[in-house]
């Protein structure tokens, strides 16, 4: 596993292009709404092999191994919470397959739907949850660990207290926020991206908002006030939900394209997408940005 230093040299030479959605591509491809993904992915494995090698084609230069609910807590409902060392690693090892090439970031995020991840008393909680996938990434090799879609400080906290018992290496952090970048708790969220930093982050930002004209200004927000390689992961813009209860995203390849070359420009670093967002995003933001 890379190491902060490693990680922050990589940047340094160019490394700046993340992958896009796993899930709403995978909903394309057949998976049933509201299953578990890790189970499903697991059961399915090569739509994922072929989701990510597009990726890889598309020149991501990190790819998220599809462990984003893959924490004790979260697999519990389909009875597979004992396994979570072992699905982890399996499904970091199935993007290492896919996409020999990239980065590989084990993916982790909040706990909110299943615990009250703001409670000081559910610390305990959410670090036991999290050191048993993180243990499970580490086996199955991953190159870095993305902590994304958090929606709370005490989450990020566990989260780092976890790698650092674990003995894993860089870790990038990116949070909800809204336009003028807040926290949902309602928290500015610079401070919070500042204790990250000094706590030994190697990148900070944001995933899963809305790409649109308030995408560059809050990059630009942050920047102003940040030193750390900035995270800019948005969604292919504003969800319509259709009538099977699945969202659906229109912006298109080039419109995005334009809106992440724009956030590159006042400050982001690494440049991918969130919700909505396809391989041929990613290759359209490479070519215009180069």
């Amino acid at each position: 596993m890379l190491t902060k230093s490693e990680f922050s040299e990589k940047v340094k030479d160019g490394l700046r292009y993340l992958d896009g959605a796993t899930g709403s591509n995978l909903q394309k491809a057949g998976m049933p709404k509201g299953c578990c993904t890790e189970e499903w992915v697991l059961a399915n494995p090569e739509v994922l092999v072929q989701l990510q090698r597009r990726y890889a084609e598309a020149g991501a230069q990190i790819v998220y191994a599809p462990t984003f609910q893959a924490q004790p807590i979260a697999l519990e409902r389909v009875n597979l919470h004992r396994q979570t060392e072992t699905i982890n690693a399996q499904l970091a090892a199935l993007s290492r397959a896919a996409a020999p090439g990239c980065l590989i970031a084990g993916d982790l995020t909040t706990l909110a739907a299943y615990t009250e991840s703001a409670d000081p008393q559910n610390f305990s909680l959410l670090l036991d949850n999290y050191r048993r996938q993180i243990c499970g990434l580490l086996e199955g090799g991953v190159d870095l660990l993305a902590a994304e879609t958090l929606l709370y400080p005490q989450e990020a906290e566990a989260i780092l207290t976890a790698a650092e018992l674990e003995g894993a290496g860089a870790v990038m952090y990116s949070f909800v926020m809204t336009p003028d970048g807040a926290l949902l708790s309602g928290m500015d969220a610079v401070p919070v991206l500042k204790d990250l930093t000094d706590a030994g982050a190697a990148a900070v930002g944001f995933n899963c908002v809305s790409a649109d004209s308030m995408t560059p200004l809050l990059v630009e927000k942050l920047r102003r006030r940040l030193d750390a390689p900035l995270i800019c992961k948005p969604n292919a813009g504003v969800p319509v939900i259709n009538s099977a209860g699945i969202p659906e995203y229109a912006m298109a390849p080039d419109s995005f394209a334009d809106i992440m070359a724009a956030c590159k420009k006042v400050g982001a670093t690494l440049l991918g997408g969130c919700c909505g967002t396809t391989p041929e995003h990613i290759a359209a933001v490479i070519n215009t940005i180069g």
